[in-house]
């Protein structure tokens, strides 16, 4: 998918609600060509979960989703620019000093790109994760971050296939 075409998608889908976002939801990738798009399989990432609009854990890593992971303790500018095998053969090894049980993030409703919809802000980076709504289980992500094209992922809340 082209970075226009998942825009497209994504300008096409209604918003979702603060309410609607609870509980714990599967990650994916979008591929649009992001130099995210290999990133974050590469480190295990699983999901995120939404234990309330001011308890949002937005890296679930590990199997299941055991391990929350400190967003702040990551250099996003120097993460883009390593090989995946590199991070699959170096996350496992550092997540542990990167866990937290603290949330990292929480959840308003903000305009963005003419919608208001579910958005989660992350405590201590410059980035907003912007949610539609694609049917009852699973919502389209956009990372809206200064300077940088969006990133696309899509959750699946957990437990619904």
């Amino acid at each position: 998918m082209t970075p226009a075409d998942a825009l497209a998608w994504f300008d096409g889908l209604g918003p979702a609600t603060v309410d609607e976002m609870s509980g714990r939801w599967r990650g994916e990738v979008v591929p649009t060509g992001h130099k995210m798009d290999p990133l974050l399989p590469a480190a295990g990432w699983w999901g995120k979960a939404f234990d309330g609009a001011e308890d949002v854990h937005p890296l679930l890593h590990g199997a299941e989703g055991r391990v929350a992971v400190n967003p702040s303790l990551l250099p996003l500018g120097l993460v883009v620019h390593l090989p995946p095998a590199l991070v699959r053969l170096t996350f496992p090894l550092i997540r542990p000093l990167i866990a937290t049980r603290k949330p990292q993030a929480r959840l308003r409703m903000m305009e963005h790109r003419g919608v208001v919809s579910a958005t989660m802000i992350y405590d201590a980076k410059p980035i907003c994760d912007v949610f539609r709504r694609i049917d009852e289980t699973s919502v389209l992500g956009l990372m809206d971050q200064r300077g940088a094209e969006p990133f696309f992922f899509k959750l699946t809340r957990a437990g619904s296939g």
